[in-house]
């Protein structure tokens, strides 16, 4: 299977999302424990977002999001093709 072929099913766009989305709030969740050693999602978000770094924290995020979901959900969709 192409990588054409790959990134053209629905069902491969769906586990990008998903293995970025579980990425992003696991992620978050153990920078936040080892940072403040608990939850403090209010100074977590205030430390990443004050002087205007919001933008910066979004794009970040995402990004990382989308790249670990992509590489993940490639691996695994090449796997699967590979094996049939």
């Amino acid at each position: 299977m192409s990588f054409k072929e790959i990134i053209s099913q629905k069902s491969f766009w769906k586990s990008v999302f998903w293995l970025g989305f579980s990425f992003l709030i696991i992620y978050n969740i153990i920078t936040m424990l080892f940072e403040y050693g608990g939850f403090d999602f209010g100074q977590f978000l205030n430390d990443r977002t004050r002087d205007g770094k919001l933008l910066r924290f979004l794009i970040g995020q995402f990004l990382g999001a989308f790249l670990y979901g992509f590489i993940l959900a490639y691996g695994q969709f090449r796997v699967k093709a590979k094996k049939k």
